[in-house]
């Protein structure tokens, strides 16, 4: 079923949510959360508490909003990808490098999730790591998928999948956009060192 188009009026609410996002992001990963109040965030947009809660029901509603683009880019991209034509290398390469371009569009997320887990409902932690199952099922069935067509050599998919996961998802400590390389560069870089990882054959 084709959805409905988006509303004038649902644009515009979209558009005011994402600004609270955008602002309580910048504040969240320079502050942190413990020092960063609604009230806060609403002084940094020039608009009222209410208008805030007229969107999230709390700060930890918008924390979980936060924490969760992280790795909601991800599954976008791998969803994207492992439905795309070509054989496993192609897809592990194409999907490496756009990994690493999510988390550094995520960074501030993926680091306010990092540091301020803990602070998040039961709920919306079950939530994210719902998500997280998700993408590792996924990711472990492309590797299983390139070791039967003789394209990897893997001798243990999970562990192997943790190990792709943990270069990629741990870039966001040490990348610096101000760095020696560019986004794109840097995303070749890694996309070659996991092939290397997971001996890619295929050319």
């Amino acid at each position: 079923m084709t959805p409905e188009p988006e509303t004038i009026r649902d644009a515009v609410s979209r558009l005011k949510r994402e600004r609270i996002i955008s602002a309580a992001t910048q504040m969240f990963y320079s502050n942190g959360l413990g020092n960063t109040t609604l009230e806060a965030v609403g002084e940094q947009l020039n608009v009222t508490k209410p208008f805030i809660y007229s969107h999230f029901k709390s700060k930890n509603d918008l924390l979980a909003e936060i924490c969760s683009r992280g790795i909601r880019a991800w599954l976008d991209v791998l969803d994207r990808v492992v439905s795309s034509q070509g054989g496993p290398t192609h897809k592990l390469r194409t999907l490496a490098h756009e990994l690493m371009l999510a988390v550094i569009e995520n960074q501030a997320h993926i680091a306010i999730y990092t540091r301020e887990e803990k602070h998040l409902s039961e709920d919306s932690r079950e939530g994210i790591n719902a998500m997280r199952r998700d993408f590792d099922r996924k990711f472990c069935a492309l590797l299983d998928e390139g070791v039967a067509a003789g394209e990897f050599s893997v001798s243990d998919v999970q562990i192997t999948s943790l190990a792709i996961g943990g270069i990629l998802s741990w870039s966001y400590v040490w990348y610096r956009p101000e760095g020696r390389l560019s986004p794109e560069q840097t995303a070749n870089t890694v996309a070659d060192l996991v092939l290397a990882l997971v001996q890619a054959k295929a050319a």
